[in-house]
């Protein structure tokens, strides 16, 4: 419902399979300028700007498709977060973070890049690390495994 407003009411352009922590703060003084690609996650207390008032900008926040944005995240206006990027819990994002790169801190910084994420900027080996313990959990109760259906 949250969602449906920053997208209908506000004009947010926030993709229909973005997540996103009811406490998350995407800018509400230039809505139009959020802008949130598909199977991205977005964290408790997240901040996600894109106005300045003190320099009277209203600039365009970019974040790409299958991004984790971490828990209390501050993105500056007129940043791009390219596609598959995971940015760590409490980095303040001063500077353009390429595509399939970690980055962390104040200022943030990317700490490691060609990283491979599936949606909500999730790592894949923790996808087939827990598909494995669910496998091997299910087959030694003698129940059917769900992740195969």
């Amino acid at each position: 419902m949250r969602l449906r407003f920053f997208r209908g009411v506000m004009k947010m352009d926030i993709h229909p399979t973005v997540e996103m922590s009811l406490s998350a703060k995407p800018d509400m003084t230039f809505p139009k300028g959020v802008h949130i690609g598909e199977y991205t996650y977005v964290a408790f207390n997240a901040r996600i700007l894109s106005h300045d008032r003190t320099r009277g900008l209203y600039l365009h926040t970019n974040i790409g498709r299958n991004c984790f944005i971490g828990g209390e995240s501050i993105i500056l206006p007129g940043i791009t977060i390219g596609d598959n990027c995971v940015i760590g819990a409490g980095s303040v994002v001063t500077k353009d973070v390429p595509p399939r790169s970690i980055a962390a801190g104040n200022p943030a910084k990317v700490i490691r890049s060609d990283i491979e994420v599936g949606s909500y900027g999730r790592f894949i080996e923790a996808d087939e690390t827990e598909r494995r313990i669910r496998s091997s959990d299910a087959s030694a109760a003698g129940l059917p495994n769900r992740m195969d259906q």
